[in-house]
């Protein structure tokens, strides 16, 4: 079988190098540069990406044996069909490791066309370090350190470049992340006592922006890589996987769309004054109904998500929390919602990916308090009654933190506070007092949740119910009383 190169692939063309990316993980090559990779084969954007291995230990000599060429995969399902296909990745032009070359890291600081800059360090990347003072001729120790040096550099000389402006879009899975990147490239700045106008040229001529990701990218198919490579007829070792769902919500400047220009390829790419709200319909549909069903569902005895969505009577419990209790909270247009809503059943139902429920139950309670605690609290702030179906939820938690302290869930796994707290429960305790006693746990809420009434007689009732008839002729019986989904 060949090995995957740019001779084997018949590639001779190269690219200007637009786009620098810190990061060459399985993320980024599944979202940013599959993008890329879109938008030059379609709209002919024609930008070639340099990739920077932002930590020590990487994979870039790997992306690099290859010559920056790999295969993604994209399975899922979309508009109720069946999505299997593979694209080779051709846009990135060059790989480097800058603790090996700083010369050619540099170097990349003056690229003529460069004018987009993207990150992903995990969500500790963009971190401010008062003692990340390198000497002359050092790399910094933290990912802004080092664009703070990139960047420096790319001033000295802007007199050799045509382009004076750069956009920055960072992809952690932090909230703010373009506004916290941008704070502490200017707190080096202080720290560094680098010139004022070079401060002034970031506040100037480069624009951040704050995102919004989210595609879920299970990587490197090694379960089926060989017959992969079969089908690909290339041996590649760098195939990356993922979803066909994806979106980007960039909130920034103008400038940033004009440099991106991905809605002219179909992309889910959206450029707005404000991610809040998305940020929050991404939490509440996607990760909320996740932390909803994952108690309720290993108590009826389902193993994984796509088992649940697609159980009769579970899947009828998910899809009513999701469009009758969790969309009425969010502040988009219902259309929005509710096409954002139907995405997240159809990846939910992903024959390719397999998420087991007991997988993602780790630190279920401080999920439920970011997820979900606001659902509950501004649904009865709108309606004035409380939302049964989420309720069910809390009490399917609850239950569930019970049952694992009697030994019937060994794979039960959180902060050890909270276990404690669990088993120091009796169980004989009345439903009322066991909610109560949940409800009242201040390091869990931040505050005591007693004092809601609709919400204590709402969890009471379904955690009586639980306990009385068990978690599948609850789920039945409640589902029939709370009527269809809109």
């Amino acid at each position: 079988m060949k090995k995957l190169n740019r001779s084997t692939a018949n590639l001779d063309a190269t690219l200007p190098v637009k786009v620098v990316q810190f990061g060459e993980g399985n993320f980024l090559r599944a979202f940013a540069d599959w993008m890329i990779q879109k938008l030059n084969d379609e709209i002919s954007y024609n930008a070639g990406v340099a990739v920077v291995q932002p930590i020590e230990n990487g994979m870039v000599d790997m992306l690099d044996d290859q010559d920056g060429l790999y295969h993604h995969l994209m399975r899922g399902i979309s508009g109720g069909n069946i999505v299997n296909e593979s694209r080779l990745i051709s846009c990135i032009q060059q790989c480097v490791n800058p603790f090996n070359d700083q010369k050619a890291f540099f170097e990349l600081a003056v690229e003529k066309e460069l004018e987009l800059i993207i990150s992903n360090t995990t969500e500790a990347g963009i971190v401010f370090q008062n003692e990340d003072v390198p000497d002359k001729g050092k790399l910094a120790i933290t990912f802004p350190g080092k664009l703070t040096q990139f960047l420096f550099y790319r001033y000295q000389h802007l007199n050799e470049i045509e382009s004076k402006t750069l956009a920055i879009i960072p992809c952690e899975l932090i909230d703010r992340n373009g506004d916290k990147l941008r704070a502490a490239i200017l707190n080096y700045i202080g720290l560094w006592s680098l010139p004022v106008e070079f401060q002034r040229w970031i506040e100037e001529s480069v624009s951040f922006g704050n995102t919004l990701v989210d595609r879920i990218v299970p990587g490197f198919p090694r379960d089926e890589i060989k017959q992969i490579q079969q089908d690909l007829g290339f041996e590649d070792n760098l195939v990356v996987a993922s979803e066909s769902f994806h979106l980007w919500v960039i909130e920034g400047p103008k400038a940033l769309e004009d440099i991106f220009p991905a809605s002219k390829s179909g992309l889910n790419v959206k450029f707005v004054e404000d991610l809040t709200p998305y940020r929050t319909r991404k939490v509440r549909i996607l990760n909320g109904a996740h932390t909803t069903m994952i108690p309720i569902g290993l108590l009826y005895g389902l193993e994984t998500v796509k088992e649940t969505v697609e159980d009769e009577f579970m899947g009828d419990f998910v899809k009513k929390v999701i469009f009758n209790e969790i969309v009425p909270t969010i502040d988009l247009p219902r259309e929005e919602l509710e096409e954002f809503a139907n995405n997240v059943i159809e990846r939910f139902q992903n024959p390719f990916i397999r998420h087991e429920l007991k997988s993602i139950a780790l630190n279920s309670m401080s999920k439920f308090k970011v997820r979900v605690l606001p659902v509950i609290e501004d649904y009865i702030n709108k309606t004035g009654e409380a939302p049964e179906l989420l309720c069910l939820g809390f009490a399917g938690l609850i239950r569930f933190y019970m049952e694992g302290m009697q030994g019937k869930h060994s794979f039960l796994n959180d902060d050890a506070n909270v276990l404690e707290f669990y088993s120091g429960l009796d169980p004989e305790s009345s439903p009322e007092n066991l909610v109560k006693m949940v409800l009242g746990n201040e390091d869990f809420w931040s505050r005591s949740l007693t004092n809601k009434d609709l919400l204590v007689q709402s969890v009471t009732r379904s955690l009586e119910l639980i306990i009385e008839n068990g978690a599948q002729k609850t789920i039945k019986e409640l589902n029939h009383v709370t009527g269809n989904y809109n």
